[in-house]
């Protein structure tokens, strides 16, 4: 679909800002931002945040910089975690909306026109698409985890979008900085965000995806279960009862692939 076909509200000149902490991604980090180079949409800033990575994740970054000036690049004095990269990226960020793209995910051409265009038309603030999953080397695992049309908090609490997805208004929503939590601190920012916002809405088109990688953070699902007990009540300071619920939900989710 060309650019001029897509019913669009959008005025071409609200900047985007895109969020990317980055480590230890040399792999993948280039085709992940030859994605965002390729955007129908065209008016987006890429913020990468090099968490002192020890490949040469620096010097793909640079190739890419040279091709676009769009892209800013930033490494962090020591390594401080995603959190920290990410808070970086976000204090930096000059965007009407701010969108979020992990460094060995991939995006669609078309995801920030449509997802924005659905924004706009329905004057939401926070917003999600659906996307699938591939395996380190790109190919499709044929599992697209898709999102629901409108959730609250409480849905979040049991539902987390695929980070890689989601866009907000930070015009209207303001900037979050998150606690410095080493995993779930994307799920973190976006407990906070909808806050502010009331609704996450989702746009059902796949519009992203998400790379399984053997020893990435995320891929270790038992480790996770400690840190959804910290988000649960160190930081959202919910009940004990709550907060086993939920946790317990997560580990059923999680175990029958409802996630």
């Amino acid at each position: 679909m060309r650019t001029d076909e897509v019913n669009s509200k959008l005025n071409e000149h609200e900047l985007v800002s895109i969020i990317m902490p980055a480590y230890n991604c040399e792999e993948f980090i280039s085709e992940t931002i030859e994605s965002v180079i390729n955007q129908t949409y065209k008016n987006w800033e890429l913020i990468v945040i090099d968490d002192c990575s020890t490949d040469n994740t620096k010097e793909k970054i640079l190739e890419m910089l040279k091709q676009d000036k769009r892209i800013f690049y930033k490494c962090l004095k020591e390594n401080s975690g995603a959190a920290i990269a990410r808070n970086t990226a976000v204090n930096l960020a000059k965007g009407k909306y701010i969108a979020f793209l992990d460094s060995d995910d991939l995006w669609r051409n078309e995801k920030l026109h449509k997802q924005l265009n659905f924004m706009k038309e329905n004057n939401y603030y926070f917003s999600s698409t659906n996307y699938n999953k591939i395996d380190e080397d790109g190919n499709d695992l044929d599992r697209v985890v898709t999102t629901p049309f409108k959730r609250d908090y409480n849905y979040l609490l049991k539902s987390c979008p695929g980070n890689s997805t989601v866009i907000y208004n930070a015009e209207k929503l303001g900037k979050f900085n998150i606690p410095n939590i080493k995993k779930r601190n994307d799920y973190v920012m976006w407990l906070s965000v909808i806050k502010e916002s009331k609704w996450l809405y989702g746009l059902n088109e796949t519009l992203s995806s998400h790379r399984i990688r053997q020893g990435a953070i995320s891929s270790n699902k038992k480790s996770l279960v400690g840190y959804h007990w910290k988000v649960y009540r160190d930081i959202e300071n919910l009940s004990i009862i709550k907060s086993c619920y939920l946790v317990l939900y997560w580990i059923f989710a999680t175990v029958f692939k409802l996630r």
